[in-house]
């Protein structure tokens, strides 16, 4: 049995237990369609309902959908309109249609005439803002309680699920390498987006989220993709955080690098790589990630004190909080079908939540580390200016030191990891970088 069958029998029995808990007997789930700007009538750029490419390798395919009932096979309406206009995306001969019950339709609004009185039992799941959708007479749209089941089951990967994700991790260095030479080659931030988009062949739009090129003080800009389209003198330093996709499947990676081969920011990113290393030898299932957010913090506090930013011990550093100026953001989130994967503070999938730290309101995982979850893994330190504001004048901060910082803007780094239960954890990011001769 292929790795996709299987994980097409995964998905089957975790929509079978999530219908049964919550109480529904069939779904219809819209692969959703284009919305438009205002008062124009040029669309977005469409983003498929990750619930539907959950099922099918489809992302191009506006206005598609798909209808499961346990016990069935499913029935997949596979939208190609006649069109003079536009050229629909050509969907290739592939495994998933063996296991499917493939209809063709050439108008929309032939879905709910094919399911008749099916669709008054089926909850949609998906955008309803249009039609048909707006108009299909279904039992519910959208009910929490099903949302909570379904999402909470998706941070446990299946084997195909992570075959999808080792290769948009490959793809991805392959383009961060390429942008990584165009820095030091004196490129611009545009020219670095355009050598990343270049390497492999992509468009902004084929990004799972906007790149972040930044150079120099725009590296504590957290998601900062402006592009400017000279590069500034001197350049000092380059922070890009950039992904990719494959059959929906998302890669979230970022490197920093200095210009210079030697100094304290050459330094500083060595050392923030050794304890982004060490973190993630350290994973345990069992044990809450919130820890290992936690155990950044004092990561950081030491960082702040090897290297003179803060006076005082590693222990006063991090007790007064001053960590959370220089790390703002949370240590990593899901990933898999989104960038920022859902149900990062669920307990189980009724919805109960895990209790939020108030100190730390960015973090977006605080779940128990399960095996064939995948994180991101991605501690930083910047010199961001509003959150040192209101220490203005303290006594604990070397200011000097902050700001020989300031120039630079901050540096990150961000892998995807596989959690084992043996304990052996699978770097996604750095194995994809082996490949190609990088450690």
């Amino acid at each position: 049995m292929s790795s996709y069958a299987n994980h097409l029998s995964t998905v089957s029995a975790r929509f079978d237990e999530a219908l049964i808990a919550t109480g529904y007997d069939a779904v219809i789930i819209s692969a959703g369609q284009p919305r438009y700007a205002f008062q124009d009538d040029n669309p977005y750029a469409f983003r498929v309902n990750p619930l539907f490419k959950y099922w099918l390798p489809l992302t191009h395919s506006p206005q598609s959908a798909l209808y499961y009932q346990p016990g069935h096979k499913p029935l997949v309406f596979l939208y190609q309109p006649r069109d003079f206009w536009h050229a629909h995306v050509p969907v290739a001969a592939a495994e998933w249609q063996r296991h499917v019950e493939l209809i063709v339709i050439d108008d929309p609004a032939k879905i709910a005439a094919h399911l008749g009185s099916k669709i008054k039992h089926a909850v949609l799941l998906g955008e309803d803002f249009a039609e048909p959708a707006s108009s299909w007479n279904v039992k519910q749209r959208n009910p929490q309680a099903l949302l909570d089941y379904l999402h909470y089951q998706r941070a446990v990967k299946t084997s195909w699920e992570l075959e999808n994700l080792r290769v948009a991790n490959q793809r991805a260095t392959r383009a961060h390498l390429a942008a990584r030479d165009a820095f030091f080659d004196g490129a611009s931030e545009l020219a670095i987006q355009q050598s990343y988009l270049a390497a492999i062949d992509a468009r902004e739009i084929d990004m799972p989220y906007n790149n972040i090129v930044a150079l120099n003080e725009h590296g504590a800009i957290l998601h900062y993709d402006i592009y400017q389209a000279r590069a500034p003198q001197p350049v000092r330093s380059f922070l890009i955080d950039a992904g990719a996709y494959y059959h929906g499947y998302c890669a979230d990676i970022t490197r920093t690098y200095s210009s210079a081969t030697s100094g304290f920011f050459a330094e500083l990113i060595v050392a923030m790589d050794a304890k982004q290393r060490a973190l993630i030898d350290s994973i345990k299932v069992g044990k809450s990630y919130a820890d290992l957010h936690v155990a950044q913090h004092w990561n950081t506090a030491q960082l702040l004190h090897d290297f003179g930013f803060m006076k005082g011990s590693v222990e006063s550093i991090f007790e007064q909080g001053y960590t959370r100026a220089f790390f703002p953001h949370g240590l990593g989130h899901l990933i898999g079908l989104q960038v920022h994967d859902v149900a990062g503070h669920m307990k189980n999938p009724q919805g109960v939540l895990h209790e939020r730290d108030p100190n730390h309101p960015f973090l977006r995982l605080t779940r128990t580390m399960e095996d064939r979850q995948v994180f991101t893994i991605e501690p930083g330190l910047y010199a961001i200016d509003q959150l040192l504001e209101p220490y203005a004048g303290h006594a604990d901060f070397n200011w000097q030191r902050i700001d020989e910082l300031r120039p630079y803007g901050g540096v990150r780094i961000e892998d995807s990891v596989v959690v084992s239960a043996t304990g052996k954890h699978e770097n996604l990011t750095r194995d994809a970088f082996a490949l190609l001769g990088v450690r």
